[in-house]
Parts: C-alpha cells; structure tokens; sequence
C-alpha cells in the first residue's frame, strides 16, 4: 500500500499554497481589525461600518479596505509603534529617577560624594571631577 502515489507532487503544491494564502488573508484580516480600531481620524460609526464589512463579507471586505485605506496603514502602525516606545522611555526614565533636564550642581556634586564614599574612585579623582563640574 503506497499512499504517496496517490497524492501527486502538484496535488501538495496547490494544497500547500492555499493554505499559505488562507493563512496570509488571516493575518491581513486581524491587521486591518486592528488598524481600524487604532485610527484615530475615523469616527464610531466609520470603524463600526467597516468593521461590519469586514467581518459579514470577510474577503471582499478585506480587499475593499485594502484598496479604499491601505496606503497610510504603514504610517498608523508606525506612528502607534513610536507612541508606545516613547511611553516607555518616559516610564523608564520617571523609574529610574532621571528628570527631562541637566542635574544640578548640588546634584552632580552629591552623586560623586556618594561614589568617593563607596570607594569607587580614589580622593584624586574626586578632586578633578568636583573641579570639572564648577568651572
């Protein structure tokens, strides 16, 4: 019993290439779900409509919105990726302590008395570091 005879080469092909393109338009469906709830320019009834026609008539939707919207889907995913990674500099740098501007002297001066008193840096370098942030 010889079950790969019966199954030829380009029978697996086109098996193999509707499930990637099965698997493709599934991907683009979610992309396009997830591009119509982060546009901000869209009103509620818009992304209500579109989301409708895309999900009652997924294909032909899918395409239509592609077509009608998917020229500047590029820029909203980048400029969603940019807001999330500015919010998590801000988060990083509000965690860590660093404020938006230059630390004062004051500052400066306390952070490299609590590095000389740890044994970080010897007297002689503290001397020309406390001497490079006075002048």
């Amino acid at each position: 019993m010889n079950l790969a005879y019966d199954y030829p080469v380009l029978g697996a092909f086109w098996t193999a290439m509707w499930i990637f393109l099965w698997v493709l338009w599934v991907v683009l469906l979610f992309r396009i779900i997830g591009d119509i709830f982060r546009d901000d320019t869209l009103s509620g009834a818009a992304k209500t409509g579109w989301l409708v026609f895309v999900i009652v008539l997924p294909f032909l939707g899918v395409f239509v919105y592609v077509l009608a919207r998917g020229k500047d889907m590029g820029k909203r995913e980048t400029r969603h990726a940019r807001a999330q990674q500015q919010a998590l500099d801000d988060y990083i740098r509000e965690t860590a302590g660093y404020g938006t501007g230059p630390a004062t002297e004051a500052e400066q001066l306390a952070k490299l008395s609590e590095i000389r008193s740890k044994g970080d840096i010897t007297d002689d370098e503290f001397r020309r570091a406390k001497e490079k942030i006075l002048h």
